[in-house]
Protein backbone atom coordinates (compact mmCIF):
# COMPACT_ATOMS: atom_id res chain seq x y z
CA UNK A 1 0.00 0.00 0.00
CA UNK A 2 2.95 2.20 0.83
CA UNK A 3 4.50 1.78 -2.60
CA UNK A 4 1.15 2.26 -4.20
CA UNK A 5 0.48 5.60 -2.30
CA UNK A 6 4.19 6.61 -3.38
CA UNK A 7 3.25 5.88 -6.77
CA UNK A 8 -0.14 7.58 -6.61
CA UNK A 9 1.46 10.84 -5.06
CA UNK A 10 4.74 11.00 -7.72
CA UNK A 11 1.64 10.49 -10.74
CA UNK A 12 0.54 13.55 -9.16
CA UNK A 13 4.14 15.82 -8.71
CA UNK A 14 4.76 14.57 -12.30
CA UNK A 15 1.12 15.81 -13.82
CA UNK A 16 1.37 19.20 -11.64
CA UNK A 17 4.59 19.41 -13.26
CA UNK A 18 3.92 19.04 -16.41
CA UNK A 19 0.55 21.28 -16.48
CA UNK A 20 3.28 24.23 -15.11
CA UNK A 21 5.28 23.56 -17.93
CA UNK A 22 2.45 23.92 -20.01
CA UNK A 23 1.87 26.95 -18.62
CA UNK A 24 5.34 28.33 -19.01
CA UNK A 25 5.27 27.33 -22.67
CA UNK A 26 2.59 29.57 -23.55
CA UNK A 27 3.95 32.84 -21.62
CA UNK A 28 6.99 31.97 -23.64
CA UNK A 29 5.92 31.99 -26.33
CA UNK A 30 3.37 35.05 -26.55
CA UNK A 31 6.74 37.06 -25.16
CA UNK A 32 8.73 35.88 -27.82
CA UNK A 33 6.46 35.63 -30.76
CA UNK A 34 6.99 38.93 -32.14
CA UNK A 35 10.64 38.47 -31.85
CA UNK A 36 12.01 39.14 -35.22
CA UNK A 37 14.93 37.59 -37.16
CA UNK A 38 16.04 39.38 -40.89
CA UNK A 39 18.07 37.59 -43.51
CA UNK A 40 19.54 39.26 -46.18
CA UNK A 41 16.53 38.89 -48.15
CA UNK A 42 13.45 37.81 -45.81
CA UNK A 43 12.35 38.48 -42.23
CA UNK A 44 10.86 35.48 -39.96
CA UNK A 45 8.94 35.72 -36.79
CA UNK A 46 11.36 33.08 -34.21
CA UNK A 47 9.51 31.67 -31.30
CA UNK A 48 10.26 29.04 -28.82
CA UNK A 49 8.32 25.60 -29.33
CA UNK A 50 8.43 23.61 -26.27
CA UNK A 51 8.30 19.57 -25.70
CA UNK A 52 7.60 17.77 -23.09
CA UNK A 53 9.90 14.85 -23.17
CA UNK A 54 9.43 11.68 -20.50
CA UNK A 55 8.48 12.56 -17.03
CA UNK A 56 8.72 16.60 -17.24
CA UNK A 57 11.62 17.35 -19.29
CA UNK A 58 11.64 19.80 -21.67
CA UNK A 59 13.34 20.67 -24.78
CA UNK A 60 13.81 24.12 -26.54
CA UNK A 61 14.21 24.96 -30.25
CA UNK A 62 13.47 27.72 -32.60
CA UNK A 63 10.49 27.17 -34.91
CA UNK A 64 9.42 29.94 -37.66
CA UNK A 65 5.76 30.83 -37.19
CA UNK A 66 5.38 33.21 -39.89
CA UNK A 67 7.20 34.34 -43.05
CA UNK A 68 6.83 37.90 -44.71
CA UNK A 69 8.77 39.85 -47.45
CA UNK A 70 8.09 42.51 -45.75
CA UNK A 71 10.02 43.75 -42.67
CA UNK A 72 7.24 44.27 -40.26
CA UNK A 73 9.76 46.23 -38.04
CA UNK A 74 10.71 48.59 -41.24
CA UNK A 75 7.56 49.42 -41.63
CA UNK A 76 6.54 50.43 -38.11
CA UNK A 77 9.50 53.02 -38.36
CA UNK A 78 7.94 54.19 -41.81
CA UNK A 79 4.77 54.12 -40.10
CA UNK A 80 6.05 56.49 -37.10
CA UNK A 81 8.45 58.73 -39.69
CA UNK A 82 5.10 59.35 -41.64
CA UNK A 83 2.93 60.41 -38.69
CA UNK A 84 5.29 62.53 -37.48
CA UNK A 85 5.83 64.36 -40.93
CA UNK A 86 1.54 64.70 -40.76
CA UNK A 87 2.12 66.00 -37.40
CA UNK A 88 4.74 68.40 -38.45
CA UNK A 89 2.03 69.56 -41.28
CA UNK A 90 -0.26 70.16 -38.24
CA UNK A 91 -2.55 68.44 -40.90
CA UNK A 92 -6.01 66.70 -39.63
CA UNK A 93 -6.95 63.03 -41.78
CA UNK A 94 -9.54 65.79 -43.29
CA UNK A 95 -7.21 67.73 -44.16
CA UNK A 96 -5.46 65.47 -45.96
CA UNK A 97 -7.82 64.00 -47.10
CA UNK A 98 -9.09 66.64 -49.13
CA UNK A 99 -5.47 67.37 -50.36
CA UNK A 100 -5.13 64.01 -51.73
CA UNK A 101 -8.94 63.55 -52.75
CA UNK A 102 -9.40 60.42 -51.02
CA UNK A 103 -11.42 59.81 -48.35
CA UNK A 104 -10.44 60.08 -44.37
CA UNK A 105 -10.35 56.75 -43.44
CA UNK A 106 -8.39 55.89 -46.92
CA UNK A 107 -6.03 58.84 -45.99
CA UNK A 108 -5.19 57.29 -42.51
CA UNK A 109 -4.74 53.66 -44.27
CA UNK A 110 -2.32 55.04 -46.78
CA UNK A 111 0.08 56.46 -43.74
CA UNK A 112 -0.75 53.31 -41.62
CA UNK A 113 0.95 51.20 -44.41
CA UNK A 114 -2.41 49.41 -45.43
CA UNK A 115 -3.38 51.00 -48.72
CA UNK A 116 -0.80 50.99 -51.63
CA UNK A 117 0.36 54.86 -52.80
CA UNK A 118 -0.14 55.34 -56.47
CA UNK A 119 1.92 57.87 -58.31
CA UNK A 120 -0.56 60.25 -58.96
CA UNK A 121 -1.33 60.60 -55.32
CA UNK A 122 2.41 60.57 -54.12
CA UNK A 123 3.00 63.34 -55.91
CA UNK A 124 -0.27 64.99 -53.85
CA UNK A 125 1.19 63.71 -50.49
CA UNK A 126 4.34 64.93 -51.15
CA UNK A 127 2.94 68.53 -51.03
CA UNK A 128 0.76 67.96 -48.35
CA UNK A 129 3.28 66.62 -46.12
CA UNK A 130 6.67 68.23 -47.06
CA UNK A 131 8.86 66.11 -44.11
CA UNK A 132 8.15 62.95 -46.15
CA UNK A 133 10.83 61.34 -47.40
CA UNK A 134 11.73 60.46 -50.78
CA UNK A 135 12.42 57.40 -49.60
CA UNK A 136 9.69 56.68 -47.74
CA UNK A 137 7.05 57.64 -50.57
CA UNK A 138 9.20 54.86 -52.60
CA UNK A 139 8.18 52.35 -50.08
CA UNK A 140 4.65 53.20 -49.83
CA UNK A 141 4.65 53.10 -53.42
CA UNK A 142 6.70 49.52 -53.96
CA UNK A 143 6.12 47.87 -51.28
CA UNK A 144 2.62 45.88 -51.57
CA UNK A 145 0.77 46.03 -47.93
CA UNK A 146 -0.01 43.20 -45.76
CA UNK A 147 -3.67 43.98 -44.92
CA UNK A 148 -4.02 42.70 -41.98
CA UNK A 149 -4.11 43.27 -38.14
CA UNK A 150 -2.58 42.70 -34.83
CA UNK A 151 -5.20 40.27 -32.18
CA UNK A 152 -4.44 43.11 -29.77
CA UNK A 153 -5.97 45.62 -31.57
CA UNK A 154 -9.44 44.51 -30.87
CA UNK A 155 -8.51 44.52 -26.95
CA UNK A 156 -8.82 48.73 -27.86
CA UNK A 157 -12.00 50.53 -26.56
CA UNK A 158 -12.97 52.20 -29.53
CA UNK A 159 -11.85 49.41 -31.99
CA UNK A 160 -13.85 46.54 -30.31
CA UNK A 161 -16.99 48.96 -30.42
CA UNK A 162 -17.07 49.16 -33.76
CA UNK A 163 -16.58 45.75 -34.24
CA UNK A 164 -19.00 44.86 -31.49
CA UNK A 165 -21.74 47.10 -33.14
CA UNK A 166 -20.92 45.11 -36.66
CA UNK A 167 -20.95 42.29 -35.51
CA UNK A 168 -23.94 42.60 -32.59
CA UNK A 169 -25.87 43.71 -35.98
CA UNK A 170 -24.28 41.86 -38.24
CA UNK A 171 -27.43 39.46 -39.09
CA UNK A 172 -29.73 42.30 -39.34
CA UNK A 173 -27.69 44.11 -41.69
CA UNK A 174 -27.58 40.52 -43.99
CA UNK A 175 -31.03 40.10 -44.20
CA UNK A 176 -31.77 43.70 -45.31
CA UNK A 177 -28.71 43.65 -47.56
CA UNK A 178 -30.39 40.13 -49.15
CA UNK A 179 -33.33 41.85 -49.14
CA UNK A 180 -32.78 45.28 -51.09
CA UNK A 181 -30.27 43.68 -53.47
CA UNK A 182 -30.54 40.04 -53.33
CA UNK A 183 -28.37 37.31 -52.46
CA UNK A 184 -24.76 38.22 -51.98
CA UNK A 185 -22.16 40.18 -50.21
CA UNK A 186 -21.09 43.64 -50.25
CA UNK A 187 -17.65 44.43 -51.30
CA UNK A 188 -14.26 45.53 -49.17
CA UNK A 189 -12.35 45.85 -52.50
CA UNK A 190 -14.85 48.27 -54.25
CA UNK A 191 -15.63 49.92 -51.05
CA UNK A 192 -15.44 53.76 -49.38
CA UNK A 193 -15.19 54.43 -45.78
CA UNK A 194 -15.56 57.52 -44.26
CA UNK A 195 -15.55 58.64 -40.64
CA UNK A 196 -18.07 61.82 -39.94
CA UNK A 197 -19.61 63.71 -36.98
CA UNK A 198 -22.74 64.87 -36.56
CA UNK A 199 -24.74 66.93 -33.39
CA UNK A 200 -27.58 65.04 -31.53
CA UNK A 201 -31.13 66.19 -30.79
CA UNK A 202 -29.45 67.57 -26.87
CA UNK A 203 -26.05 69.07 -28.49
CA UNK A 204 -23.90 66.37 -28.30
CA UNK A 205 -21.35 64.91 -30.57
CA UNK A 206 -22.29 61.62 -32.66
CA UNK A 207 -20.40 59.55 -34.50
CA UNK A 208 -21.45 58.70 -38.08
CA UNK A 209 -20.00 56.05 -40.19
CA UNK A 210 -20.23 55.48 -43.64
CA UNK A 211 -19.37 51.87 -45.32
CA UNK A 212 -20.22 52.05 -49.20
CA UNK A 213 -19.06 48.59 -51.14
CA UNK A 214 -20.51 47.50 -54.43
CA UNK A 215 -22.98 44.77 -54.05
CA UNK A 216 -21.10 41.20 -55.53
CA UNK A 217 -24.01 38.87 -56.04
CA UNK A 218 -23.63 34.89 -55.42
CA UNK A 219 -23.80 33.50 -58.97
CA UNK A 220 -24.85 29.96 -60.24
CA UNK A 221 -22.10 28.23 -61.28
CA UNK A 222 -23.07 27.06 -64.49
CA UNK A 223 -20.92 24.21 -65.79
CA UNK A 224 -20.49 25.97 -69.50
CA UNK A 225 -19.37 28.79 -68.17
CA UNK A 226 -16.25 27.66 -66.35
CA UNK A 227 -13.66 27.86 -68.36
CA UNK A 228 -10.79 26.31 -66.16
CA UNK A 229 -12.08 22.52 -65.00
CA UNK A 230 -10.41 20.37 -63.06
CA UNK A 231 -9.31 17.35 -64.56
CA UNK A 232 -10.26 13.79 -63.98
CA UNK A 233 -8.00 11.00 -64.33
Amino acid sequence: EKNADEADQATIITNRRHHLIVIMITYLQRIVQGAQFQTKKNTFTKAVAATIVGRGGISLSPVSLSYSSLCSTSKAERVHRVLSAKSDANMSYDDLASKLNVTNTYAAQLLLGQAKLTPQTAVKLSEALPNITEEDLASMQNDFPMRTFDDEILKEPNVYRTYEAITHYGEAIKNIINEQCGDGIMSAIDFYCDVGTTTGRHGEKRVVITFNGKFLPHIEQISDDNGAKSPRD
